[in-house]
């Protein structure tokens, strides 16, 4: 399938929030986008051992509450709780930190459901470098790929490497982290912050150096 990187970008709405989390300041980066599918296709799609692998990742695990998941390459962690056809939290254990996803999904009616993801975690010198983009660009690489996949469910997962490494993708890339600073910006980061870490978001996902970003 035909991937457009300003469609893509468009269709995700961006939200960031500072908050706290277990009484430490922390920041909420939240991503939705509607899809053109049923509410029970979108649940399936974001909880199916079967599923997942065809839009984000491999996984292995016991997805029930209170089990533990294994993303290939990537995160570990515990589902704190699951409403089905309504919502999950999970932990987010990766390189030795605990974060916090929740996932909420919503029937819009005429055949559309609405996904959307927020992920807590403290703030820390990595968000310092990266800021929003340091999870908003990855998670948004995923919701594209759950497009693609609602399209054409039995179509494989395009390679990642491939993809950031195309001229769409690092033009993904660079309009998801553009994205991801102007929504900082509009929760109070410094302007010029904010851009520093796109650019470094973008750099880090493109392997381009810093000029050429």
């Amino acid at each position: 399938m035909q991937f457009d990187s300003e469609t893509n970008v468009r269709a995700l709405e961006r939200t960031v929030a500072y908050v706290e989390r277990d009484g430490k300041p922390a920041s909420a980066v939240t991503l939705s986008r509607s899809y053109e599918t049923t509410l029970e296709n979108l649940w399936d799609a974001v909880t199916s051992l079967e599923r997942i692998p065809r839009w984000f990742a491999g996984i292995t695990g016991d997805l029930e509450v209170g089990g533990r998941f294994q993303l290939q390459d990537n995160a570990s962690g515990t589902i704190l709780a699951a409403e089905r056809l309504e919502s999950y939290s999970v932990t987010w254990e990766f390189a030795g930190d605990v974060s916090w996803v929740d996932v909420q999904v919503a029937d819009e009616g005429a055949d559309r459901a609405r996904f959307t993801l927020t992920h807590t975690a403290l703030l820390s010198p990595h968000w310092d470098t990266f800021g929003a983009g340091a999870a908003g660009v990855g998670w948004e690489m995923g919701f594209a790929g759950l497009a693609l996949h609602l399209a054409q469910p039995d179509a494989p997962r395009p390679d990642e490497m491939d993809f950031v490494t195309s001229a769409e993708g690092k033009a993904f890339i660079a309009g998801s982290s553009e994205g991801w600073a102007q929504a900082s910006t509009a929760a109070g980061t410094d302007p010029d912050a904010a851009h520093a870490a796109a650019r470094q978001t973008t750099a880090f996902y493109t392997g381009e150096s810093l000029e050429s970003s």
